[in-house]
């Protein structure tokens, strides 16, 4: 069972255990909110995915999947948001993903009187199939969320299987920047670090937590097999730019010229599609690999 984790609903609490437990909601929390404004791309998939994307009425920059999302109107980036400009827009609830802000725009955003629920984040499989069912119940829709889990858990343990099939593992560097030649990567405990190992690869950096700027020496020495990069990021620099880094093209990576752009949300979001961004991922660091059975 996962741990209990708090709900801010309204400025109140609600607990909830995330093993099939209803969510506790507060007083004045809305029977069918149909005004709902989403902060979090994956959330976003998720209220789309279950078909109750008729009552949202905004969403933050992040969700950018589906592209229907993006006719909603933008509230701001989900960690420097505006409290005002979540609010004005009227919500009946405001359903947020872990970790929204600044933490100084969440405590307004918590304490307007509007229900809000923090749906908790993560780096695996179990994260994402407790993002379902949370966001599912939050709406309402509980049962839907609990076949949606089931599809998308399917999708995971065959993703996982397929890459506890993987012998000899390839080394992957995630590089979330590479401006002004300052290489910032991943390390343990992140979203790239998961979506990694879901493929079947091995982060090459693990040797710290979070992202951060590495030394030249770090990247050589971790002699990674592929570069694996966020597309729509914040970092314009193209492949080649990256493949022409003095200490990248010294890695095994940059001298085999592999380094491979994937959707910042499809990889990093952490929700209905992970099992494919995972699969995609695969296929591009075992391309040269004959398939199973040939």
């Amino acid at each position: 069972m996962r741990p209990a984790r708090r709900l801010l609903i309204g400025g109140a609490i609600a607990i909830a255990a995330f093993a099939g437990a209803a969510l506790t909601a507060a007083p004045g929390f809305a029977e069918e909110p149909d005004r709902i404004v989403v902060i979090g791309g994956s959330l976003t998939e998720i209220v789309y995915a279950l078909g109750e994307e008729h009552r949202l009425i905004a969403r933050d920059s992040t969700s950018s999947f589906p592209q229907a999302a993006n006719d909603l109107p933008d509230v701001g980036y989900i960690r420097q948001l505006s409290p005002e400009g979540v609010l004005s827009v009227g919500p009946d609830m405001i359903l947020a993903l872990e970790g929204f802000g600044p933490p100084e725009a969440a405590s307004v955003i918590s304490q307007a009187g509007i229900p809000v629920v923090v749906v908790p984040d993560g780096f695996d499989s179990d994260a994402i199939l407790t993002k379902i069912r949370v966001t599912a119940e939050a709406l309402g829709r509980a049962e839907a969320g609990e076949k949606l889990a089931a599809k998308v858990g399917a999708d995971l343990k065959a993703a996982e299987d397929a890459a506890a099939g993987i012998k000899d593992k390839r080394r992957v560097l995630f590089l979330l920047s590479v401006q002004g030649g300052r290489l910032m990567a991943s390390g343990g405990n992140t979203h790239a670090d998961g979506i990694i190992t879901l493929a079947g690869g091995v982060n090459a950096l693990s040797g710290f937590d979070g992202y951060k700027e590495v030394s030249n020496e770090a990247v050589i020495e971790a002699a990674p097999d592929l570069i694996l990069r966020m597309r729509g990021g914040r970092d314009p620099s193209s492949d080649a730019e990256v493949l022409a880094h003095p200490t990248v093209a010294a890695t095994p990576a940059g001298k085999a010229g592999r380094v491979i752009g994937m959707d910042g949300l499809f990889i990093l979001g952490y929700g209905p599609r992970t099992a494919e961004a995972a699969r995609e991922l695969g296929q591009a660091l075992y391309a040269d690999l004959p398939a199973a059975g040939n």
